[in-house]
């Protein structure tokens, strides 16, 4: 290996975890997103050494590797059902005990859900809003324009909203969301918390134009101590109840520009899914003047 080669362990350990976990999302399966990465090298060390020289993102070169096998893989019939009988006792084991953390983070709930979307929908979903990738790498793995890309993301939230979301009363959506905005305003963590389901999932769309949270946020008090972050009490930044896609949510404003737009979707009396947008771009039309009468 040459030296300009060596990388720190670090690095490569981390490197690993990420591509095992974009696999892991797309996929469901520990095992099968083993299987992905270890393909996705093979192809990186199948590679001439002057090919690899002119990569000058490897990680982001394996990443669209991985990213295409998984679409591959979501793409064929009764996918997943022989390789998770593939495999030694011992490599069972250590697949169960590699989805129980995985799933610890990213919520079995979310996961099934997820196989409910098309091949596609999945794939521009998980790279756009699990790990924030820029729309051009997404379109580069999933074979679409960018715009095309956004649009399927779009789809696959509006399915997970749909499935996860209970009917509700316009009347309990505007009381909840209202004493969600009191907990924000008051920075009360505990009542905050309370107001959210266990399991809620918390995502930020910033669109690679924001430092938003890369990853979804799971759990009540995790999500309620990165609401309350974000929404942190500062001079000039207002927080309201505003009617968004139709129901009750908020929308926060910094300097009288609006910065962040926030649904809340409702199942058992308790928040579910909170959904923020930071995206510069789509927040644009909230900042356009009114239209004269």
């Amino acid at each position: 290996m040459d030296h300009a080669d060596a990388v720190p362990i670090a690095e490569l350990l981390d490197e690993r975890r990420y591509l095992l976990d974009v696999a892991y999302w797309m996929l469901g399966s520990p095992g099968d997103a083993e299987r992905v990465v270890d393909e996705a090298y093979r192809r990186w060390y199948g590679l001439s050494d002057a090919a690899r020289r002119q990569i000058t993102a490897p990680r982001s070169w394996l990443a669209k590797t991985a990213g295409g096998i998984c679409l591959g893989r979501l793409s064929l019939p009764g996918r997943g059902t022989a390789g998770q009988r593939d495999g030694h006792r011992t490599q069972a084991a250590e697949a169960e005990e590699a989805q129980e953390k995985l799933e610890e983070e990213a919520g079995q709930v979310l996961l099934q859900a997820l196989d409910l979307l098309s091949p596609a929908e999945r794939a521009a979903f998980v790279l756009n809003d699990v790990f924030g990738m820029p729309p051009d790498a997404v379109a580069d793995i999933v074979g679409r324009s960018a715009p095309e890309c956004a649009e399927l993301a779009d789809r696959a939230r509006h399915s997970l909203r749909l499935r996860r979301s209970r009917p509700t009363t316009p009347a309990e959506q505007d009381a909840l969301a209202h004493a969600v905005r009191q907990a924000c305003v008051s920075e009360d963590a505990d009542a905050l918390a309370s107001l959210l389901c266990p399991d809620a999932t918390a995502f930020f769309d910033g669109g690679g134009k924001v430092r938003a949270l890369a990853r979804p946020v799971h759990g009540n008090r995790p999500v309620a101590h990165s609401l309350l972050t974000l929404l942190a009490h500062r001079r000039h930044t207002i927080l309201t109840t505003h009617d968004v896609n139709g129901t009750t949510g908020l929308v926060a404003r910094y300097h009288h520009q609006v910065a962040a737009v926030i649904s809340l979707d409702i199942a058992d009396h308790h928040v579910a899914q909170v959904w923020v947008v930071l995206n510069p771009d789509k927040l644009r039309s909230w900042n356009q003047p009114p239209t004269p009468a």
